[in-house]
């Protein structure tokens, strides 16, 4: 690994002190923390032996990097490869009381977070998750998929385009664009590509963020910023210029527990609680939180202005394609069809009205659940559909596998038809479902994505 950047070394030493900085450094020069989170609504089994996170109830350091990719309960949705100082977003939000929430995940591409929050709220709960880049915005919704919870609206919009949603959202994070400095024991290409000045720049974009992520904020709800970087510029200098804007209208949240132990350094930018996480103390990457309560009373915060649609895109499933679709979710009274183009989508009869409101407002890139298309009056079903908590496992038969076959078939090789019934199949590793094959006659048709398979050998 190259060195770290002089000017860096040299900033650390001046804001933190010449022994904690030069701490740092070192720590930065070791070895990243390989850590996981489980999907507890998928599994309860332990994918690798591991020891608990502290602040995140379902994470788990491991002690060396498994061959993840080749590992069929990851592309099954069993778990999300997290580092751990990011998942103690899950921990300053654990108290809050969420299920049915209304989330914005502001800045939300890979989708760790997003993940998070989507368990947060439950099935009767909503995330949007934006992401400005359109190819990172595909990325997001492709673990949004995987996941497999139906609840997220993936996004791909400016931060202004989403804020004209105002007062909309019982939690809203901001997980900003910064210099990145928390990845330098994790890439080369996160020292080669800092400079002095995009402390600076990162800066004054993360606080155009923050301000348009304040409109769309309920009252009673929470703000929650963050960033994966060290210097007080894109950290402390961005939480106090928010508390200057809006201090008349922040409050503190309960206190956040936060043991001596954890090695997080705790402190409090008026209204709000910050922590830090610094890898020669805190068993994680860099990492930067804060959060704050906006005054006022949630429950009272219930008429939401909606702005007007641009179009309309969702159209109500017929009687008789709502009856096949139906069958196909374990809940087929909580859940509402709707047809997008030539694809089917099942949401949470819940959150419909908002998914429709956004949706066609914003620009959506994937939401609820894809449910598949119609061919002569049965469904052809996609492979969200496979990944989807919700899938009754009654709607069509269950072949187990053992690995080699699952990595045959993550690889889009063919699969031996014998051990599948006629028609559609769900394909099981561990009992959970990767995905769906079709058998018709004495060939097998295997119906994994093309721009998913594994590549590696």
């Amino acid at each position: 690994m190259i060195e770290l950047p002089e000017q860096f070394v040299e900033t650390m030493r001046r804001e933190l002190g010449c022994e904690t900085g030069e701490a740092l450094c070192r720590a930065l020069d070791e070895a990243p923390t390989i850590s996981l989170r489980i999907n507890t609504r998928k599994t309860t089994s332990e994918p690798y032996a591991g020891e608990r996170i502290p602040w995140s109830r379902d994470g788990r350091y491991l002690s060396q990097r498994p061959e993840f990719t080749l590992d069929p309960s990851l592309h099954a949705g069993a778990y999300y490869v997290q580092e751990p100082s990011s998942q103690f977003v899950g921990h300053i939000l654990s108290s809050e009381p969420l299920q049915g929430a209304c989330v914005l995940d502001m800045c939300a591409a890979p989708g760790g977070k997003t993940t998070i929050y989507s368990t947060l709220v439950g099935d009767d709960g909503l995330v949007v998750a934006n992401e400005i880049n359109r190819t990172r915005s595909l990325a997001l919704a492709d673990n949004v998929r995987r996941w497999g919870l139906g609840n997220v609206l993936v996004t791909n919009n400016e931060p202004r385009h989403v804020a004209a949603f105002e007062e909309w959202f019982d939690v809203v994070a901001v997980d900003a664009p910064c210099s990145g400095e928390g990845m330098f024991r994790k890439t080369d290409e996160a020292r080669t590509e800092w400079t002095p000045r995009a402390a600076e720049t990162c800066a004054a974009r993360q606080r155009e963020i923050l301000a348009e992520a304040w409109r769309t904020l309920r009252p009673g709800g929470i703000l929650l910023y963050s960033t994966c970087t060290f210097n007080r510029t894109e950290d402390e200098d961005v939480v106090a210029w928010a508390q200057s804007q809006w201090h008349d209208m922040l409050e503190p949240m309960s206190d956040i527990e936060c043991p001596d132990a954890w090695g997080i350094d705790r402190s409090r930018i008026g209204a709000f609680q910050t922590f830090r996480f610094m890898p020669h103390s805190a068993r994680g990457e860099g990492f930067f939180a804060a959060a704050a309560r906006k005054k006022g009373d949630r429950s009272e915060a219930v008429h939401r202005a909606r702005p007007k649609s641009r179009r309309r895109i969702f159209a109500p499933a017929d009687k008789r394609t709502a009856e096949e679709l139906q069958r196909w979710v374990a809940e087929p009274d909580a859940m509402t069809f709707r047809t997008v183009g030539d694809t089917l989508y099942g949401y949470r009869t819940s959150y419909i009205a908002d998914i429709a409101a956004l949706s066609e407002t914003l620009s959506a890139v994937y939401s609820g659940v894809a449910m598949g298309q119609m061919f002569k009056q049965r469904l052809r079903p996609d492979h969200a559909l496979a990944l989807y908590v919700g899938l009754n496992s009654d709607a069509l038969p269950r072949v187990e596998v053992d690995r080699a076959t699952a990595l045959d078939y993550l690889r889009r090789r063919d699969i031996a038809a014998g051990i599948f019934e006629e028609g559609f199949n769900a394909v099981t590793y561990d009992g959970l479902a990767i995905g769906f094959v079709k058998r018709i006659g004495s060939r097998c048709n295997n119906l994994y994505p093309k721009d998913l398979r594994i590549l590696k050998t």
